[in-house]
């Protein structure tokens, strides 16, 4: 069994010591996010997960239990959401340098391969223009060259809240945003995809894209997925074959995994996250409480 933590929260930044009493509970409790009575428990004996992937945007203060998990044998990767964008878009992560050094750090506890670089999503807007992304992405690649072998990017999907959200900034500041794929944008984007894979080629690391419908193959960028079976038995040593998950969406190439967390609960406050707002309601007095 894969665990997915999370896609739903940050739980290395806000919920480590929850994370920590689930594993030596030894089991956790899965809610259903369009029905929080409905409740469904899973073991998280070593002997029964394969591997967690730790989703995260700040993983410092999750250091701390590193050894323990190392200890009870656990097989881990992380994937390590880098963007160095206007505080406005990200306004509660600490400062680029202090997120590049903690990169750096887990990566050289854990080793490369086991830490995936995402810049995720790329948002194109007034403020953040294609020459935007390329300068900051060709400066971070030069930041993790050798720390990371994989970058991992997507495009802003316009979900109802996300819109809600940018629709906010809009009327604030001003900001005006525009779809990557739009079919307006086409050429333009085969012309970024091309010169993102270029500049991160050349500090060591292959780029793919996450649940992304369009082909970037003829620009170098391979599709790619986020619970990756194959990345996980080459790192661990596995020979699993692993199922297409069929709960997640279309284009998405994960395999199957179990999300830990809630939706809703994430403190860092993006303008772009489908996953914040609207968290399940419990009688705990929070749904990631550490009596949870």
């Amino acid at each position: 069994m894969l665990i997915s933590a999370s896609r739903r929260t940050d739980i290395p930044a806000f919920y480590g010591e929850w994370f920590i009493n689930r594993v030596k509970a030894g089991y956790f409790d899965r809610i259903n996010p369009f029905n929080p009575n409905q409740v469904k428990s899973f073991s998280l004996r070593p002997e029964e997960v394969d591997a967690f992937v730790f989703w995260t945007k700040n993983p410092r203060h999750f250091f701390k239990h590193l050894d323990l998990i190392d200890g009870m044998g656990y097989n881990y990767l992380f994937h390590f959401t880098l963007n160095d964008y206007p505080m406005d878009f990200e306004p509660g992560v600490p400062p680029i340098s202090q997120r590049i050094d903690a990169f750096k750090e887990l990566s050289g506890r854990i080793g490369p391969k086991r830490v995936v670089w995402r810049y995720d999503p790329v948002i194109l807007s007034s403020l953040t223009p294609p020459e935007y992304h390329l300068e900051k992405i060709a400066a971070l690649a030069r930041e993790l060259s050798g720390y990371t072998e994989r970058l991992v990017i997507s495009f802003l999907d316009f979900y109802g809240k996300v819109r809600r959200n940018l629709n906010r900034l809009t009327q604030s500041k001003g900001v005006k945003f525009e779809d990557w794929l739009d079919s307006a944008n086409s050429e333009l984007l085969e012309q970024f995809a091309a010169q993102v894979a270029a500049s991160v080629k050349e500090n060591g690391m292959q780029t793919f894209t996450c649940c992304e419908a369009v082909d970037l193959r003829q620009s170098g960028i391979l599709p790619g997925s986020c619970i990756d079976g194959e990345l996980i038995n080459e790192v661990f040593g596995l020979n699993k074959r692993w199922k297409k998950d069929p709960a997640q969406r279309k284009c998405c190439r994960c395999a199957v995994s179990v999300d830990m967390g809630v939706y809703g609960t994430c403190r860092a406050g993006c303008i772009y996250c489908y996953a914040a707002g609207g968290g399940a309601k419990t009688s705990s007095p929070h749904p990631l409480s550490d009596q949870s």
